[in-house]
This record gives structure tokens, sequence and C-alpha cells, in this order.
């Protein structure tokens, strides 16, 4: 039992080589929850910047499906600042909001249990990052909902939104409704985010030791 912990983190972190001779499971279980925090604070870091969103095709967020529809035609007369602004002003409160993400995947990385950390060792290229999902999306949500809506009440986002889509219904383009774009920015920024981690775990598998870690160094070699 001594060693199973660590031939689990050893078929995760493949595939770098194995250096030590032996490992202990504590040794094991800190370098895999190590592993875990590294990666989720780099996707923070990087989302969370100037541009984090906004500059990034994989993560920006654009204009809700039933007003993207007639983005095309409505810039054909003139509205096409109204489609600026919005996707402007929705991208710069996510990269606000992704920031208070780090503490929560710390936590849910410490509060792991011994189950939680086989079946991401065990589990698919993207397990952890399910964890992750599983884990925290509901706090994570909690968290960024009042970030996203002080951000775009700065800007006065909503009338933004009104102006647009009431331009866009003048030429028979979409349905003028009620729409919570704070929810749809919120859902965005968690799906960015996710994204973001999963990258970080695939490169995290594929070479462990370039994260800098010194227990991984001394796991699995310079």
């Amino acid at each position: 039992m001594r060693q199973r912990f660590a031939a689990l983190l050893f078929a995760f972190l493949l595939p770098a080589a194995v250096h030590a001779a032996e490992v202990t499971n504590s040794e094991a279980a800190s370098g895999l929850k190590e592993t875990l925090t590294r990666g989720a604070e780099l996707a923070v870091d990087q989302l969370g910047k100037p541009n984090g969103f906004l500059g990034d095709a994989r993560v920006k967020i654009p204009l809700p499906d039933s007003i993207r529809k007639a983005e095309k035609v409505m810039r054909k007369f003139g509205a096409g600042k109204y489609a600026d602004e919005l996707i402007e002003t929705m991208n710069r409160a996510a990269e606000l909001a992704v920031v208070e993400a780090k503490p929560i995947l710390v936590n849910a990385v410490k509060n792991m249990s011994f189950d939680d950390a086989r079946a991401i060792l065990t589990g698919g290229d993207d397990a952890a990052t399910q964890y992750f999902r599983r884990a925290t999306s509901a706090d994570l949500t909690a968290k960024f909902l009042p970030i996203v809506k002080q951000a775009t009440a700065k800007v006065e986002l909503a009338d933004k939104y009104n102006d647009y889509a009431g331009s866009a219904a003048q030429f028979g383009l979409i349905d003028k409704k009620d729409a919570d774009l704070d929810q749809y920015v919120t859902k965005k920024a968690l799906d960015g985010l996710f994204l973001m981690v999963a990258e970080q775990e695939k490169s995290i598998r594929q070479n462990p030791v370039a994260t800098g870690s010194a227990l991984l160094k001394k796991l699995f070699g310079g």
C-alpha cells in the first residue's frame, strides 16, 4: 500500500522518468496536489490580466447567440459600435472576476480526498479539470456574479445592450426580450477558466518537471 499511491502518481505524470528509487504516499500525494495547484494558478494568472479573455480567441466571450445572429447585418447599419462595446465590457468583466478563482481552486486541492486523487490519477486526460468543475463551480459562480454585475454596471452594459437590441429589433432581426447578460458572462467566464485549467493539466501530464516544482524534480529528476 505504501507504494500504491506513488505508482498512480507515476502513471499520471508519464512520460517523465522516475528519478527517486522510493517515494512515500505522503510525497506522492504532495506531488499531485502541488501540480494541480500550480496548474490552477497558472490558468487564473493567464486569464486574470488585461486581454486575458478579450485577446485570446479560445476564451473570448462573444455576444449571446440571439444577438450574434444579427451582428453582421447590424454593422452594415452603423450599429457595430454597440457590439464592440458589449464584447469588450463582457470580457473585461470576466477578467476581473476570474482573479477571485485562485483561492477557491486551491482550497479544492487542499480538501481533496484520497478517492478524489485516485480518480484523477486513473481517469482521463481531463480528470483533474472535471474534479475542479464538480468541486468549485457553485462557489465560483457565487463569487464571479457580483463582480461581473459591478463591472457591467459601471459602464452601463444593460443600457448598451438595450440600445443594441432595440436597434436590431427595428430591423426585424431579433426579438427584443429580457436577457440576463451578467449570468451569461459569468457562465462564459467559468467555461474559459476550465478550458485553461484543462490546458494546464495537459501540459503537466506531458512535462511535469517544467512546472519548476522542487518536489517533482526530486521525484522525476531535473
